[in-house]
C-alpha cells in the first residue's frame, strides 16, 4: 500500500514540484492550497505524513498544526520561506518532526520524508523480552500477562496485539499496521477485527474500560499504548 502524503502550500509551483518528486518515489500525494482545505482533506482520509507550509492564507501553518495535533500524531515536516531561526525553533518546539527552508532541493525533501516515516515504523518486540507498562507485565516466554498481582488470561491474538502495543508504547499504530503485524499479510479481513480485540483487551486490563488508562484511541488513525 502506498504511503499517503498531504502537501499544504499556497504556491502552485511548489505543490507541483513536491507532488512530482514524491510520486516519482512511489508515494500517493494529495495537495491543499490553504489550511481549511488541508484539515478537511486530512479528516476525510488521514495521511501518513503532512508537509506543511507556515505562510498560508487564512489559517497559518502553526494554526493548522495545532488543529492536527488535537486529533492525530501524524508526522509533520514544516516548510517556510523565512530564514529566521526563531520560526525553526518554534516549529520544532511545538512538535514538528522536521523543518525545511525554501528554496529546497526536492531530492532532499523526499529523503527527509523517508527518514521521518522510518522513525515512525513500529518496533518489532524482541522474542523473549519482558514488557512493562504501568501495572501491566507481559512475559512472552511464559505467555503470561499480569495486572498488578492479578493474572489475566488472553487469547493468542489478544496477547500478540498487546505485545505489539506495549513494545511501541507512546507511538500511534494504525489499524492497518496492527492488522498486518498481528494477523499477517495474508489475513483476509477488515480493520474492525482490530477494534473488537482492543475492546476485549480493555475489558480484561482496564480498571474502567469506558475510560481507558492504557490503550488510547487516536481518532481517525488507530491506537496507542500510553507510556505510563
Amino acid at each position: 500500500m502506498k504511503e499517503r502524503i498531504l502537501v499544504v502550500d499556497d504556491e502552485p509551483s511548489i505543490l507541483e514540484l513536491v507532488r512530482f518528486a514524491l510520486e516519482r518515489d512511489g508515494f500517493e500525494v494529495v495537495t491543499a492550497a490553504d489550511g481549511e482545505v488541508a484539515l478537511r482533506e486530512f479528516r476525510n482520509r488521514p495521511a501518513d505524513l503532512v508537509i506543511l507550509d507556515l505562510m498560508l492564507p487564512g489559517k497559518d501553518g502553526f494554526e493548522v498544526f495545532r488543529e492536527l495535533r488535537k486529533e492525530s500524531q501524524v508526522p509533520v515536516i514544516m516548510l517556510t520561506a523565512r530564514g529566521g531561526e526563531a520560526d525553526k525553533v518554534l516549529g520544532l518546539e511545538i512538535g514538528a518532526d522536521d523543518y525545511m527552508t525554501k528554496p529546497f532541493s526536492p531530492r532532499e525533501l523526499v529523503a527527509r520524508v523517508k527518514a521521518v516515516l522510518r522513525r515512525m515504523e513500529p518496533r518489532e518486540p524482541a522474542e523473549n523480552q519482558i514488557l512493562r507498562v504501568g501495572e501491566i507485565t507481559l512475559d512472552p516466554l511464559r505467555h503470561r500477562v499480569t495486572v498488578g498481582d492479578r493474572e489475566v488470561q488472553l487469547a493468542p491474538r489478544e496477547f500478540e496485539l498487546l505485545r505489539m502495543l506495549m513494545a511501541n508504547r507512546g507511538v500511534v499504530l494504525s489499524r492497518e499496521t496492527l492488522l498486518e503485524k498481528v494477523w499477517g499479510y495474508d489475513y483476509v479481513g477488515d480493520t474492525r477485527t482490530v477494534d473488537v480485540h482492543v475492546v476485549r483487551l480493555r475489558q480484561k486490563l482496564e480498571p474502567d474500560p469506558s475510560r481507558p488508562t492504557y490503550i488510547e484511541t487516536v481518532r481517525g488513525v488507530g491506537y496507542r499504548m500510553r507510556d505510563l
